[in-house]
């Protein structure tokens, strides 16, 4: 038997408590939350969606919200994505961090919502080319973090195919060919430099220190308005006076966030 169709009230009570626990705004999705929860819920052995959302929101069973956030949200990302971030992460950014941190040698960069970790994996490249010899010297971790345990446990092992974006030096350099196949995986001295936890971003943000540079792109495209205002202020506050925030170019912070802009999509704390 078919499943029905999800009941106007049944709709609202999972709209809001995903937007409660999580901030992702679905109120205009119900097409969207029909066609990816349908094999789901029916796998789960519900013929209506009501007992589902019922159990759901009751239980908060881990194992099913990983799996209904992961069909609800895209976890998609590629290597260079956005290459005007990196470009300037690589021309202003880290020279700034390197004079700024001198002393002390520590760089504090956040990949927030890292998904499937080519995000953080570029970043901490991008970072090995700029210092060079002097990379050792220096404690370059990049936190990345993510909601989605599936997107995490793909990001810890680190094998990707390669767009032709990447250079071909940085191939050799940085990836070993995986036997067998047309896949990459990322060179350990690459993927130590990065540590994945997993964080929602509804959360206070509490970690031991506050960051130089924040990347959280294609991330706030889930959130209504006052979500994202409350969130672009944690980060904010997360955030050490100079430091950055990089969104991506399809997304906007609102007229009343607390940086300033300084390049597209690009903004630091004054």
């Amino acid at each position: 038997m078919p499943l029905t169709a999800i009941a106007e009230e049944d709709f609202r009570r999972l709209v809001k408590f995903i937007h409660q626990y999580y901030g992702i705004d679905l109120s205009q999705k119900r097409q969207l939350v029909t066609s990816r929860l349908s094999s789901f819920v029916s796998q789960k052995g519900y013929r209506d969606f009501g007992p589902f959302v019922t159990a759901l929101l009751k239980e908060k069973n881990p194992a099913d919200m990983e799996a209904v956030l992961n069909r609800l949200t895209t976890n998609y990302t590629f290597f260079m994505r956005e290459t005007e971030h990196f470009e300037f992460f690589k021309s202003t950014v880290l020279p700034e961090l390197v004079r700024r941190h001198q002393k002390d040698k520590v760089m504090a960069i956040w990949s927030a919502g890292c998904s499937s970790g080519e995000e953080p994996y570029n970043l901490s490249i991008y970072i090995k080319e700029f210092l060079g010899a002097q990379a050792a010297q220096w404690d370059t971790r990049i936190l990345a973090t993510d909601i989605s345990q599936k997107a995490l446990t793909t990001a810890k092992k680190g094998v990707y195919e390669l767009p032709d974006t990447i250079p071909a030096p940085w191939k050799k350099r940085y990836f070993t060919p995986v036997p067998g196949g047309s896949q990459f995986m990322v060179a350990p001295d690459i993927k130590n430099n990065v540590i994945f936890q997993t964080f929602n971003l509804m959360d206070p943000i509490r970690f031991r220190r506050k960051f130089d540079v924040i990347f959280c792109r294609n991330v706030m495209i889930y959130f209504d308005q006052p979500t994202k205002d409350a969130l672009v202020q944690r980060f904010y506050d997360a955030t050490v006076p100079g430091g950055y925030l990089m969104i991506s170019h399809s997304e906007n912070l609102g007229k009343n966030n607390p940086y300033k802009t300084v390049a597209p999509s690009t903004f630091q704390k004054k």
